[in-house]
């Protein structure tokens, strides 16, 4: 029996944090690439630290003439996002940062698992194993912890941006206790928020006069009380922030990106990955199916696991948990979830419509949880197959 009274915490790091920043610049890489050829191959991974931009990997176009060309863009590409996430530091700066570009093509005997797949569709780009999970206890069927951390930290990139507290710095992070019963959320009984800014004399007691009110405006009524205790710039001053501070890495957020541990991961990061790549695109697969179960009725909490083998294109397995609480049997959901969606690879990419240049914007505040896009963005979180699912058990 799943527990029902219970705490428990996720965190969120904002879009400045240098682990976002280098997956920022890493999925840009991917995003200016598909732009110019939707079957493009990518493998970017980026590294931050003081003044320093590393970005390398391997990236694939068919037309050689464009790779080129393409070559002489990643640093512009590198220095946009700089600057739109808000570093104009002296140790960090997008004018002045030094780039270095060590992309290089796409190895053959990788391409060749997604090329020459055994049964004539395209093949899965490696072995590994993806979960997607939904529960009810959210409008948008995502865990209350991770969904209002990152809440939490847009909003206050919202209020930096546009200038409404120009003391606001880029890297932060929140961490969210919340107190369950029957459950479901009901209350905070922890909230942690560290948040760089910018004048040596700002105590953490006038950082939290400024974020405060954001937060409780981000935050269900209610939910903060006199009980909750609040940890705010608990270390005191935070100015010297982003790479400057700590060196970041693509993909050094999994849990951050995904449910915030309230579900299992299967250890592959999303961003720099283009949608050949399993890692990301069955991981969205699994999302999407979990989260139509859930609105299907099905469930109020529910899990799906897909694993893969290089140069396969079906999956080896399906897993379906729901932690008690379906309607349906489990077995039931696994045939029915293969039955309404062709889980290759390249079905996964037609399904969800995924070869399109989408996914800068999954950088920062989770690839879950958000409102589809009229481009297709977030297509994975459409609740498209709620009348298949039902016809299919």
């Amino acid at each position: 029996m799943t527990r029902q009274s219970y705490i428990f915490t996720s965190e969120s790091v904002s879009e400045g944090h240098p682990d976002k920043v280098c997956d920022r610049i890493s999925d840009a890489v991917l995003d200016a690439l598909i732009a110019e050829e939707p079957e493009a191959r990518v493998a970017c991974e980026t590294f931050a630290t003081t003044n320093r931009v590393v970005i390398g990997g391997e990236i694939g176009l068919a037309d050689q003439d464009k790779l080129a060309r393409y070559m002489e863009s990643i640093d512009a590409i590198a220095r946009a996002c700089i600057k739109d996430i808000g570093y104009e530091q002296e140790k960090f700066h997008h004018e002045t940062v030094e780039i270095t570009n060590l992309l290089h093509e796409q190895s053959a005997h990788i391409a060749q698992g997604v090329d020459a797949a055994t049964d004539k569709e395209e093949g899965a780009g490696d072995q590994g194993i993806m979960f997607g999970y939904a529960t009810d206890e959210t409008p948008q069927l995502m865990p209350a912890p991770i969904h209002y951390a990152h809440a939490i930290l847009k909003r206050l990139a919202e209020v930096r941006k546009d200038g409404t507290e120009p003391s606001l710095r880029p890297d932060a992070k929140s961490q969210l206790s919340l107190r369950y019963e029957n459950g479901m959320p009901v209350g905070v009984t922890q909230l942690v928020l560290s948040t760089q800014h910018a004048d040596d004399s700002q105590t953490s007691a006038d950082i939290r006069a400024i974020v405060e009110p954001y937060i409780r405006d981000v935050l269900p009524d209610g939910w903060l009380t006199d009980e909750t205790e609040w940890w705010v710039n608990p270390t005191g001053k935070f100015v010297i922030g982003g790479p400057d501070g700590d060196a970041g890495l693509t993909g050094r957020k999994i849990i951050v990106d995904t449910y915030g541990g309230a579900a299992p991961h299967g250890g592959g990061a999303f961003s720099g990955k283009d949608p050949t790549k399993v890692d990301r695109s069955a991981a969205y697969a699994a999302r999407y199916l979990a989260k139509n179960v859930v609105a299907a009725g099905m469930a109020k909490k529910c899990t799906i696991q897909l694993s893969y083998a290089i140069g396969i294109s079906k999956p080896l397995s399906i897993y379906a948990d729901t932690y008690g609480t379906g309607e349906v049997d489990e077995a039931q959901i696994e045939a029915a979830v293969a039955r309404v969606m062709d889980l290759t690879p390249g079905g996964i990419r037609r399904h969800l419509e995924l070869n399109k240049p989408i996914y800068q914007r999954t950088a920062a505040y989770g690839h879950f949880g958000r409102a589809p896009d009229a481009d297709g963005g977030f297509s994975w979180e459409k609740t498209d197959l709620v009348e298949a699912l039902k016809k299919a058990v």
